[in-house]
């Protein structure tokens, strides 16, 4: 099994709230679905209700999807259209053999124009190409310390704009 590398780029803070995550999303989404980007791949990483399915459903709805977003635990996979990009949003969890999404085919969607946002990535194993981004979601009660981790320069550069986005917040009082 390989290793993934370092990351080029790591950033946390701590989401007190719902709102937080949500706001994350929304900064990340547009940066992710630009035309420079042409979409980028996600791994979303975090126990049960640890924000996974929030993060998908804020960054999906601030690039204009409606309706229902649900999760794709069941289906394991939900696609959108969004402006100019295809985006899937896929769940590994029910996986127990790594080459299980191989088999659902999936590697389809791994396309380099797309928004893929992987929900427990590591069911499989080293298979699964390295992210541009990684975002991890640890229970810090009462909310969340979310860690963002760039593997590409693309994820590198999200992460320095989200970076200065944070700087700018007003100091809390």
């Amino acid at each position: 099994m390989t290793t993934q590398p370092a990351p080029l780029l790591s950033l946390s803070l701590y989401a007190a709230d719902e709102a937080v995550t949500q706001q994350l999303a929304e900064w990340l989404s547009p940066l992710v679905c630009s035309a420079d980007s042409q979409g980028g791949h996600v791994h979303l990483i975090g126990d049960l209700g640890a924000g996974k399915t929030s993060f998908t459903r804020a960054f999906l709805r601030h690039e204009g999807v409606t309706g229902r977003i649900k999760s794709p635990s069941y289906g394991l996979v939900e696609s959108y259209n969004l402006s100019s990009l295809k985006a899937y949003h896929l769940d590994f969890y029910r996986f127990s053999d790594s080459r299980e999404w191989l088999d659902a085919g999936f590697r389809d969607m791994l396309e380099e124009n797309a928004v893929v946002l992987i929900e427990w990535p590591d069911q499989a194993g080293a298979l699964l190409p390295t992210p541009d981004l990684k975002i991890t979601f640890d229970y810090c009660e009462p909310g969340r310390q979310i860690t963002l981790s760039a593997y590409s320069k693309k994820g590198q550069s999200w992460l320095e704009l989200i970076n200065t986005k944070i700087q700018n917040l007003p100091p809390k009082a």
